[in-house]
C-alpha cells in the first residue's frame, strides 16, 4: 500500500528536520503543512531537507491543525495514497512506531488507528498530571459524543487512517481548529468506521501546547453537545431506528414528564401551603424512574454498536 505522512506545522522549526530524517522507507509522500509559522518552518524545510519525498504546501492564512490536516489529507489523496499517517512536527510522536498504526489497516481490521498514551500504568507517569486528568474527562466526553465506547485519549493526534474511509468524511466540514481530532472520531461513527488505540509512551520535552484551557472549557462544550445530538438523530432516528431508538424517544419522555410534573406540584404546594398526596409523588417518581432506566438501557445499546467491521474489507472489494 501507498503510505504518506502529513505533517502540520507551526512552531515546530526545531524539531522537524528530526522527524523528517526519523520517517522509515516505508512511506512513500511526506507532506509538510506549513500553516503560516512565524518561524517560516515550511521554507526551513524546503532549505535543509534533501529527502525527495518531502513536499512543502503552504498555507497563506492560519487555518488551525484541522485547516493544516485536511490539506495535507487531499494532497495525499491526489496521490492515490493508501493509508495518511499524522505525526505531529514537535518531536513528541516517534515515527518508529508508524509499523504499529498501519498493520491494523492492512490487515483490514481497522480503518483508522490512533494512539493511546493510557494504555499501560507506566506510560502515564510521563504525562504532567494536569494533561493527565484533563485527557482522563475528555476521554470519558469523547466516548459519549463519539459513540466509541472502547477508545482512550481522543486527542491524541498520531493517526493513521485508509483512503477509503477518509473518502467518505466531508472533508470541508471537519473542524480546522483544535478539536480537530474529537470531530474526526464523531464523523468516523457517522461513517461506521472501526476505529483501533495503538499503546504509546507520552514524551514531553521543553516545547509548549498552544491549546489553551479556556479553549477547552468556553468552546468544546457546545461543539460536544452539537455532535451528541447529531449523532443520535443520524443514527437511532434518520438512518435507522431500532430498540435504541425506542429506550431513547421513551426515555427521555417519561423522565421529562416525571421532572416537570414533579417541579409544578411542588410549586403547588409550596404557595397553596398542602402537601402533595401519596398518588402525586408516585405520577411524579414513576417516570423519572422508569425513564432513567431507559436512557441507561438506550447508553448499552449504543455501548454494543461500536462499529465492528471495518470499511476497508468493502473497499477492497471493488478494486
Amino acid at each position: 500500500m501507498k503510505i504518506a505522512v502529513v505533517i502540520p506545522s507551526f512552531r515546530v522549526k526545531k524539531h522537524i528536520l528530526d522527524v523528517i530524517r526519523s520517517i522509515g522507507k516505508e512511506v512513500e509522500f511526506i507532506f509538510v503543512v506549513d500553516d503560516c509559522c512565524p518561524e517560516s518552518s515550511g521554507e526551513y524545510v524546503v532549505k535543509h531537507c534533501k529527502d525527495k519525498r518531502v513536499q512543502v504546501i503552504f498555507h497563506k492564512q492560519n487555518q488551525g491543525v484541522g485547516g493544516a490536516m485536511v490539506t495535507g489529507y487531499k494532497a495525499a489523496l491526489d496521490k492515490n495514497a493508501e493509508i495518511i499517517v499524522k505525526i505531529d512536527g514537535d518531536g513528541q510522536m516517534d515515527p518508529k512506531l508508524l509499523p504499529l498504526f498501519i498493520k491494523p489497516i492492512v490487515d483490514g481490521e481497522a480503518d483508522y488507528t490512533k494512539g493511546n498514551r493510557f494504555y499501560n500504568p507506566d506510560f502515564l507517569a510521563r504525562m504532567p498530571k494536569l494533561r493527565l486528568i484533563g485527557n482522563g474527562g475528555l476521554s470519558f466526553i469523547n466516548k459519549l459524543v463519539s459513540g466509541y465506547w472502547d477508545i482512550m485519549d481522543p486527542t491524541n493526534g498520531y493517526t493513521a487512517i485508509h483512503k477509503f474511509a477518509l473518502q467518505m468524511l466531508p472533508l470541508d466540514k471537519i473542524d480546522k481548529r483544535y478539536f480537530f481530532e474529537s470531530d474526526m472520531l464523531f464523523r468516523l461513527n457517522i461513517a461506521r468506521a472501526v476505529v483501533t488505540d495503538i499503546p504509546m509512551f507520552a514524551v514531553y520535552g521543553e516545547e509548549e501546547s498552544n491549546l489553551r484551557i479556556k479553549k477547552v472549557l468556553f468552546e468544546f462544550p457546545v461543539k460536544y453537545l452539537n455532535r451528541l445530538f447529531k449523532r443520535i438523530f443520524y443514527n437511532y432516528f434518520l438512518r435507522d431506528f431500532n430498540l435504541g431508538s425506542l429506550e431513547i424517544l421513551f426515555g427521555f419522555s417519561f423522565f421529562s414528564f416525571g421532572v416537570i410534573f414533579g417541579i409544578k406540584q411542588w410549586f403547588h404546594g409550596y404557595y397553596t401551603n398542602t402537601e402533595a398526596t401519596s398518588g402525586t409523588v408516585m405520577v411524579a417518581a414513576l417516570p423519572i424512574i422508569l425513564g432513567f432506566q431507559l436512557v441507561l438501557s438506550a447508553l448499552q445499546y449504543d455501548v454494543l454498536s461500536i462499529p465492528k467491521k471495518a470499511l476497508v474489507r468493502i473497499g477492497n472489494r471493488f478494486k
